[in-house]
């Protein structure tokens, strides 16, 4: 599966004034992005199986998918997963209330599919990606803080960031020790600063690759150490 090297830049939404993607699940316009990440390698998905969206055909095509996650795209089996339909609780195969015993073996499998970074990116984004929309799209059974957290931080890794573990660490404690009403602000003005730090490095890095350089010097050299994988 061949992928642009990155899906969004930062920039605002319209409804709810963060970066897009992140005010999900509750800003509607960021929640139909965040269902985008999957619907559209679904969406290829198909035209690639010669096969039309709404019928039994596609129906039978998401349940070979789900039968065998190890052989696809995450975002494939996820957007499979949708479109099946759970005999426990009667939702969305694997996105069901937390203790769904279908929805939650539905869960543990999706882990078994296909995680390929784009090019351009740190060794460990997509993860972080299929981790973080995961969050977001089933946050009845993970805690409001580690949604926050999650939500807010979706764009950049979209945008192609991946925070150090030091820095998904102290993100992660100023949520923590933030009162409850003061805590969504913080951790917004905690992604801010990772997002600044983040666009200054990449507007560097590409002043960098249009400076006149000696045949013998690389444009760019990129020095990644650190990175860590958000679960």
């Amino acid at each position: 599966m061949v992928r642009q090297e990155t899906d969004v830049t930062l920039r605002r939404c319209t409804q709810c004034g963060g970066h897009v993607h992140g005010g999900a699940p509750a800003c509607a316009v960021c929640r139909v992005l965040v269902d985008g990440v999957v619907e559209g390698a679904w969406a290829a998905f198909l035209r690639q199986w010669d096969t039309v969206a709404g019928g039994d055909q596609e129906r039978a095509l998401a349940g070979m998918v789900a039968a065998e996650p190890h052989r696809h795209d995450w975002r494939i089996v996820d957007a499979a997963l949708d479109r099946l339909v759970c005999p426990d609780c009667g939702g969305r195969l694997a996105r069901g209330p937390a203790g769904c015993p279908a929805c939650d073996l539905a869960h543990g499998f999706r882990y078994a599919a296909i995680e390929t970074d784009r090019p351009g990116v740190p060794p460990g984004n997509e993860h972080a990606i299929r981790v973080n929309v995961s969050v977001v799209r089933r946050p009845q059974v993970t805690s409001e803080s580690e949604v926050l957290v999650r939500r807010l931080v979706l764009p950049l890794l979209l945008a192609g960031f991946l925070p150090t573990a030091e820095e998904a660490q102290r993100v992660s404690a100023i949520v923590k020790k933030s009162p409850p009403g003061r805590r969504a602000r913080s951790a917004e003005e905690a992604v801010e600063a990772l997002a600044e730090s983040f666009s200054r490095t990449r507007r560097a890095a590409r002043a960098a690759a249009s400076s006149p350089t000696s045949p013998d010097t690389p444009t760019v050299t990129r020095h990644r150490s650190g990175r860590g994988r958000p679960r």
